[in-house]
């Protein structure tokens, strides 16, 4: 995972280098190398995905950052986002995605959660059968918009099975179970919340350069006070990544261009749905990002 940039570009070595300085740990090592299930455990994948997206962003910076009109990112994503917009560098965004994985995981062990991808099924159905399939104790809620007729739902467990029952008897294809340790974007992860505040809150974040849309709410966020308050909010709020995109879609106008920064091209492919004229680009290998640099 992001050897092959480190390898060919100085910038993203650098990145690399000073994320696993920051949190004293050989962060890059475990993403060249391995294990797997080191990688994969919440603590390190969080601050890797960003770490992955900030290199790519190093190298093609200098391509694209005076053409920008906003950004956005999924769930930790939009800390990534800040990162692009230079209201975080990326050595604090990574001890502030750390910290995040931190208190979800334990967050998510003090109430064990999970979370189900409900696809083919409008998001008005999928909330009305969380509602249907939640009791006093027990709580479903659409926690990912991801396009408009896929959406994930999170909670307690006996309620999300109940739910997507439901969601198979409004007609659903399909509902699979995710492997997450915990009901992530619900209310679930309250006990989070006040802790990763207080971490934002000492972070060194300055005004976004361009604004950058909110998970939680698809505003466009200009000031590093909003954004604190909003990645907090981030948490138990649902990501509302349909709306973000068409709004991402509004602000860049007709012909904008759409890059995707990091590993895999999910994102792409949700866009596509939303967007369906959408013109995108995804950077994850350092094949790409020579491609895209050959290209601008």
């Amino acid at each position: 995972m992001g050897k092959d940039l480190a390898e060919r570009f100085p910038a993203a070595r650098a990145v690399f280098d000073s994320i696993d300085d920051v949190l004293d740990v050989p962060l890059s090592r475990v993403m060249f190398e391995g294990p797997e299930a080191e990688l994969t455990a919440t603590h390190n994948a969080q601050p890797a995905i960003l770490a992955h997206s900030a290199a790519v962003f190093a190298v093609v910076s200098g391509k694209v950052e005076d053409n920008v009109a906003t950004a956005a990112g999924h769930s930790l994503g939009e800390y990534s986002a800040y990162v692009t917009a230079a209201a975080l560098d990326a050595p604090e965004a990574a001890k502030l995605v750390r910290r995040r994985g931190e208190l979800m995981q334990k967050a998510g062990e003090e109430r064990p959660g999970t979370m189900a991808a409900v696809l083919g099924l409008a998001t008005k159905e999928v909330e009305a059968a969380c509602q249907e399939a939640s009791q006093q104790a027990s709580l479903a809620v659409a926690a990912n918009i991801n396009t408009p007729d896929q959406t994930v739902i999170s909670g307690d467990p006996d309620a999300v099975a109940r739910a997507g029952e439901a969601c198979k008897k409004r007609g659903a294809k399909r509902v699979i179970p995710l492997k997450v340790s915990g009901a992530f974007h619900s209310p679930l992860m309250a006990p989070a919340k006040n802790h990763l505040q207080l971490a934002l809150e000492r972070a060194a974040f300055r005004d976004p350069v361009f604004p950058v849309v909110a998970n939680a709410t698809a505003e466009a966020v200009k000031d590093a006070g909003r954004a604190r308050r909003l990645l907090s909010d981030q948490l138990t709020a649902a990501v509302r990544w349909v709306e973000c995109m068409q709004h991402a879609a509004q602000l860049g106008g007709a012909g904008a261009r759409f890059v995707e920064i990091g590993p895999g091209a999910v994102l792409a492919g949700l866009l596509k749905r939303i967007v369906p004229e959408a013109n995108v680009v995804s950077l994850g290998t350092a094949d790409e990002v020579t491609k895209f640099m050959e290209a601008a």
